[in-house]
Order: C-alpha cells, then structure tokens, then sequence
C-alpha cells in the first residue's frame, strides 16, 4: 500500500532563494521531469517531518503575481487551483520571501493567502535582513497575515527544521484556516466573481475556495488565450462593464493591496542603526554603468565562449575518439549487413552526434548558473534590454539567446519565461540565427580552406573572420527580429518589469546540480528527437537494398537517394549558372 503524503507547493518571486531552500528541505529525494503536454519543467521531491509524515513538495516556478501570463505562471496558477490531473492539488503553500526586500514579496503572499489553503511564511535570507538592519517580528507578522511565519537562511541551514515542523503543523490545523485577507473590492467585481464562480462550480468537485479564488483571478486577468468558453466570455464581459462603471478599478485594488502590505510592515519590521548601507547598490554604480556596465558584460562574455570552446575541445575529442573506438569494435564484431549498419550507422553515430555536444552544453549552464546565483544575471538582461528593445525584443530573451550559442533547443525551451507571446515567438523564431556549436566544425573547414597557413598571421586572420561570422549570426538573428515585429507579429513593444537580486556568493553544489539537471534535460528532449531522426535518416538511406546485379551506387536506390532524383531537376538548372558564372 502506498504511503499518502501531505502535498505542499513552493511559490515564490524569483531570485528569492527558493530553489536553494527546495535543496535544503529535500536533499537528494527530488525527482525532475516535464508537467504533460507543455516544455515546463517539473520538480517535486520529500522529506519527513519530525512526526515521520512523509511531505511532498512541489517547486513551482517564480511569479511575481497569480495573474498569470507566461506558461510558467499558468502552470503555477493551475496547480495552485487544482486544475493539472497530472499533479495533486497541495494541501498547503510554501511562501517563499526574501526577508531584505519583504513589501515586494507580500504582495504574491497576499495574494496566495486568498486562496485559503495552510500558508507557512519563510523568511529566506534572513541574515542579509539582519546584515541591512531589519528586524522582523516573526510572531506579529504571523499575527497579521494568518499565515505561520519562520524565518530561515536555506545558504546556511538556519531555519530549516523548525519550517518543517511549521508545515507540519499548518496541515494539522487546516481547519482554522479562512479565505486570508481581501482587498475592497467593488460591489460590481464581486458580483461578477460570483457569476463566475457559478460557472466554474458546473461539473467541478473541487474545494470552494479554490472556485471562488479562480473566479477572482479570471476577472484580474490582462490576456486571454484564443480559445473560447463560457468562463473566459463572460470574464471578458465583465471586465468590459468595470471599465465603464469603475474607471481605474485595477489601480486602485493594487494600491489597497500595497497598503495593507504597508501596515503589516509597519507593526512587524524594525529598523535598527547595524545595517551597511547597500554593497548591492555600490557595486552597480560600476556595473550598471551605460559605458562601464557594457564593456565589463563584453569582457564577461567573451570569457564566457573562449572557455566553453577551449575547455570543452579535449572532452569533445575523447567522446569523439570513444565513439570511433566503439564503432570499429562493433564492427568487428557484428557481422556485415543491415543489423551491423543499424548498430554502428545508426544508433551509435545517432548518440554521438548528441553526446559529443554535452561538454559545451555543460560548461555553458555552469557560466549561466554562476551568473544567476551570484545575482549578475539579472544586470545583464538589465543592460541589454535598451539594445534589444531597437528590434522589440526586451531583456528576458537575453538568456534565450545566449542559450543558443550551445544549442538552439535549450534556447527555444528557455523562452517559456518571456511572459509576452508575441516576443516568446519572435525569440524562438530568431534563436536559430545563433551560431550554435553543431556549426562549428563546418565554419573551422572553411576557413581552413580560405585562409591557408602559410598567409602571414593566419591564425590572427582565422579568429577573427570565426568572430566575424559569430557577429553575422547575432547580426542577421536581430535584423529578423525586427522585420518580425514590423511586419508578421505587430503591436505595442511590451515592458519589462525586473528586480536586480542582491549580490551573493555563488553556491557551487547548487550551481553544479542545476547544470547537470539542465543538461539532463537537454539530452531527454532534444536528444532523444536527434537520436530517432538519426535512425530515420539511416533507414532512408539504406532502404530498399539494390538487387544484386546493381551496377549504380545502393545510394541510388534507396528512399532518401530517389527522393534526391525527384527534386534534381528543380535544382539542376542553378548548376549550369554556377558553372557559368
């Protein structure tokens, strides 16, 4: 018989820490995979409580509000509401807040304790808090928000037993649990929430709190998806009709929110005379700099690919000499026909030609991860976001299109964060533009043939025409951009709204663990479509076999050389002006 286990989601605004805390709580008990049907990542994992029951927690991704609009924030939002099959709807929340920069945070917490599941508040990098001079009453804001409060430091281990046993007893306690604190909402919002709920009960055994909370969220949000129902029409509508009767209905609940925030911290938060007064902001002065701040991101990423190239060269080499190793064995050994080709042509160069890529790959999520832990990342979506908003991109598709110059299927996956559809397409509609390392060996071929070795300063002139093309790449990937935006995908350019985390130092075992869980991932999804398209191409290849008195090449007779007949004489004719010119 299995063993039920009390569900807990974790939420929280990004770069407060919480992955790191999922480490702390869950240790090596973690399991990682993809929610059905969409590319979002999936982690769960578990520990036990001081009692022995077994609590599973679920890592959701970073939001800064529940009214969702990127596929990361939908899939929060349905997990939260119970409305992934896939997933068990929690028995309570997680609450994840930076204790340096609370009032932000509050306002997704105020918003996760309408819901009216268990809350349990953690205080993350409560010595940071503590460093800056904030106080924080746990037991007050306890008080004030319902919810059970514990203030931890996931870096140092402080905090995290007495959060366990917080969670604990959240779920034992379920009962005292209310619908948590409600803005002033106007008279016409609940009236239409109520409708809305009544729609939404319609063949819906979930709890009624959890109706009534997705009700309220339907009405606050800013898009639709093009496929209509009953719920989404009448939102709509609504919607519609508080534009008219209450002009301005959406700043004012935000501002109410704001100043409930505004009292809790009053009551709760001290400020004492201890505190520096801002490293962070020292530090970005320098790099932050429109002069400064760019030509230290330039020095940082040129560092970034002249070590993903010279570093991952000798593994690339091994895994290269250990496939050809493997393939002259086999060959040996299997012997000659369609099973031997099917082994060494097939399978063998299929895992090769993806597992020969995994040391970039590595080293790149290392140098990314190492930039988000240390709190870089975010500057450098920062500085750019000026330059890439000329094409009508933003910031967030820097990381994207970095991903890229690796491989464009990371990329392509890591524009789920963009939470505008028009720049998540023209972003994965460009990410191709990117000089991904499978171009590589072909660009070092060429040049080798134009540029000869005995040109004097070849190797000078060969980097710098490797450059050239590099820049090409970005240059014609931007250049498609905005003919995108100016043409296919019009329409206002989107803002984007960025918190800069606190500099930290960087977590190594943390950094390490997401760059083999990303590369995992890498080689899960496009791996496994390489290695079957690579069983394809061979059977198109190899099939049907030439009769025996064949005096062309097999290649002839074979699908994929049949279908090059096909086609031949639609490109034939650009040989002869070749030839010609």
């Amino acid at each position: 018989m299995k063993e039920s286990a009390v569900v807990f989601a974790l939420v929280g605004n990004p770069n407060t820490g919480k992955t790191s805390l999922f480490n702390a709580l869950t240790g090596l008990r973690q399991k990682v995979g993809n929610y059905a049907g969409v590319t979002v990542e999936r982690k769960t994992g578990y520990f036990r409580a001081g009692s022995g029951q077994k609590i599973e927690l679920i890592d959701l991704p970073g939001t800064y509000s529940l009214v969702a609009r990127s596929p990361d924030e939908h899939i929060l939002v349905d997990v939260l509401l119970g409305k992934r099959e896939d997933t068990a709807t929690p028995d309570g929340v997680l609450l994840v807040v930076d204790a340096s920069n609370l009032e932000r945070n509050l306002y997704l917490g105020s918003q996760v304790l309408e819901l009216g599941i268990p809350v349990v508040i953690a205080l993350n990098m409560v010595d940071v808090a503590r460093d800056r001079g904030l106080d924080i009453d746990e037991k007050k804001l306890s008080e004030l928000t319902g919810a059970r409060v514990v203030a931890c430091s996931a870096r140092k281990g402080e905090g995290i037993a007495a959060l366990r046993a917080a969670m604990e007893s959240a779920v034992e306690k379920r009962s005292e649990v209310g619908l948590g604190h409600l803005p002033a909402y106007p008279q016409a919002f609940l009236e239409a929430a109520a409708q809305l709920e009544m729609i939404c009960r319609h063949n819906d055994h979930r709890p009624a709190n959890l109706i009534c909370a997705e009700a309220r969220l339907w009405l606050l949000r800013e898009q639709f998806s093009g496929i209509e129902d009953p719920v989404s029409t009448q939102a709509k509508l609504w919607q519609q009709r508080l534009d008219a009767e209450e002009p301005g209905w959406r700043s004012r609940l935000i501002i109410q929110r704001y100043k409930a925030i505004g009292e809790w911290m009053q009551a709760s938060v001290h400020h004492t005379t201890n505190g520096y007064p801002g490293r962070s902001q020292a530090v970005d002065r320098i790099l932050l700099h429109p002069v400064w701040g760019m030509i230290i991101l330039g020095v940082f990423m040129v560092t970034l690919f002249y070590s993903i190239f010279s570093l991952a060269e000798t593994p690339m080499e091994w895994i290269d000499l250990g496939i050809g190793v493997a393939s002259g064995v086999l060959s040996e050994a299997l012997p000659e026909g369609a099973i031997r080709g099917l082994v060494v042509d097939g399978v063998l160069a299929g895992v090769g030609a993806v597992v020969i890529f995994l040391p970039q790959i590595l080293l790149l999520f290392f140098f990314i991860g190492l930039f988000e832990s240390t709190g870089y990342m975010a500057r450098a979506a920062f500085l750019l976001d000026r330059l890439m908003g000329k094409v009508g991109l933003h910031g967030r598709s820097f990381i994207p299109l970095l991903s890229s110059y690796a491989c464009a299927v990371p990329g392509i996956m890591a524009t789920r964060t963009i939470d505008s559809a028009r720049d998540r397409m023209v972003t994965i509609l460009i990410a191709p533009f990117m000089t991904c390392s499978a171009r590589l060996p072909v660009y070092l071929m060429v040049i080798g043939l134009l540029i000869p070795t005995t040109v004097s300063h070849a190797a000078l002139l060969k980097a710098g025409l490797l450059f050239g093309l590099y820049v090409m790449g970005a240059i014609a990937a931007f250049g498609c951009a905005y003919l995108i935006r100016k043409t296919l995908l019009r329409g206002r350019d989107s803002s984007m709204i960025l918190e800069l985390p606190p500099y930290r130092l960087p977590g190594l075992t943390h950094v390490v663990r997401e760059m083999w869980q990303r590369a995992w991932q890498f080689l899960q999804r496009a791996g496994t479509i390489i290695f079957v398209f690579s069983l394809v191409l061979w059977f198109l290849l190899h099939f049907p076999a030439p009769p025996e008195d064949a005096t062309e090449s097999p290649l002839q007779y074979s699908f994929a050389g049949r279908a090059g007949q096909a086609v031949e004489p639609i490109f034939s004719p650009w040989d002869t002006i070749g030839a010609s010119i």
